[in-house]
């Protein structure tokens, strides 16, 4: 039996991945005066008197909604709010699992920006964190700007997420490599939610020469068909106005980073790079490249997203981390800085990276821990 056929069986028999549990005995009449009325009133008291004790006395202060339309999810595309919820499940399963966070997997039956901005806003009394999964570019960018001022961190992980942890792993292949990181010839393949926020990070790292590729080819000022966020790219990226298509920018590059499709890089591209080339192919099941084809056209590090193969670059180091230290340090939202907190905290988890190992594993006990310690002082300091 596949891993498919296994999971199917796996979500029939507990009827998905998640319960609600109960911290306090409701077993007698006193359990249930203090749970509940005559003493809950006094907690309700408190709160309107005190705000700041909803996060103390409440679940609002250790509970993240994981807030999805259903428009991108995994590499299944657009297939709606009622087929996403296992894979919001999945997330909130990891949130407790990996950092001890409460989640709530909320699926929306809308693809409206309006209203999927004024449902948050109406629901975020609840919570004290958002996690924005799944939703279509360039939706998610507004959305995710919009709701910056609701008082609690709403966070993008396809956007944030990705470009955190493959950022820090990307620090520590430099190394292996030999190569001084800021200066290092950047090609993205994909210019969605990860391409962008990747190379909106790199540029704030003080990376220069990054190119984005989307399916049309490269991103420059020449093309007529940019949407928004493709056009802020042009800000910081492709400043040499290069031309083409992926095969063109990759020419002399040090690092192809992937999130895009499968087997869009070929090998013949990789070995017009630089020497010891860099490649990250992160799509999703199927790789934009297979390790193994890699390697052979001289790729010295690869990583990719699944865990069959060295060097696994998944969002489950980051968001379960960057979310407890937001958490614990009751961020009003999660900063550059926490962000930057968030890479250099996970790559100095692998001091001593080499060509199959440049990031840590997801079942190591420091990394929620480490990461969200990194990411409260940062957002203490700022």
């Amino acid at each position: 039996m596949n891993y498919d056929e296994r999971s199917i069986e796996l979500h029939k028999k507990h009827h998905g991945k998640i319960e609600t549990g109960l911290k306090v005995p409701i077993e007698n009449k006193d359990d249930l005066s203090l749970a509940y009325t005559p003493g809950v009133g006094a907690v309700s008291t408190l709160i309107h008197t005190e705000p700041a004790t909803a996060y103390t006395h409440t679940i609002k202060g250790n509970t993240v909604a994981v807030v999805s339309d259903g428009s991108a999810v995994l590499g299944l595309g657009n297939i709606g709010p009622l087929a996403a919820m296992p894979v919001m499940e999945g997330k909130a399963a990891l949130f407790k699992r990996f950092a001890d966070v409460d989640a709530v997997p909320i699926c929306l039956a809308t693809q409206d920006t309006e209203e999927i901005i004024a449902t948050v806003r109406h629901t975020a009394t609840t919570f004290g964190g958002i996690n924005l999964e799944d939703i279509s570019a360039p939706r998610c960018f507004e959305i995710e700007e919009r709701l910056q001022d609701i008082g609690i961190p709403v966070f993008h992980d396809d956007q944030h997420g990705t470009a955190i942890v493959v950022i820090a792993a990307l620090v520590n292949a430099a190394k292996v490599a030999g190569k001084v990181f800021s200066e290092l010839s950047i090609v993205i393949s994909g210019a969605g939610a990860a391409g962008v926020a990747i190379a909106r990070l790199l540029h704030t790292a003080g990376v220069r020469t990054i190119v984005a590729c989307d399916s049309k080819g490269i991103i420059s000022s020449s093309r007529s068909d940019l949407n928004e966020s493709k056009k802020r790219l042009l800000a910081y990226t492709n400043q040499e106005e290069r031309e083409g298509g992926l095969s063109d920018a990759l020419k002399g590059s040090d690092v192809c980073i992937g999130v895009s499709a499968p087997g869009v890089l070929k090998g013949e591209w990789i070995k017009t790079m630089s020497a010891r080339p860099i490649i990250f192919a992160m799509a999703n099941p199927v790789p934009e490249i297979m390790p193994d084809e890699a390697h052979a056209a001289g790729a010295l590090v690869v990583a990719t997203g699944r865990s069959d193969f060295p060097n696994q670059v998944n969002n489950v180091l980051v968001f379960p981390g960057i979310f407890r230290g937001a958490l614990d340090a009751r961020a009003p939202c999660i900063t550059d800085a926490m962000k930057w907190a968030a890479v250099e905290a996970l790559a100095a988890l692998v001091p001593d990276p080499t060509v199959e190992k440049i990031i840590i594993g997801p079942f190591d006990t420091k990394v929620a821990t480490y990461v969200a310690s990194a990411v409260a002082v940062a957002a203490q300091k700022s």
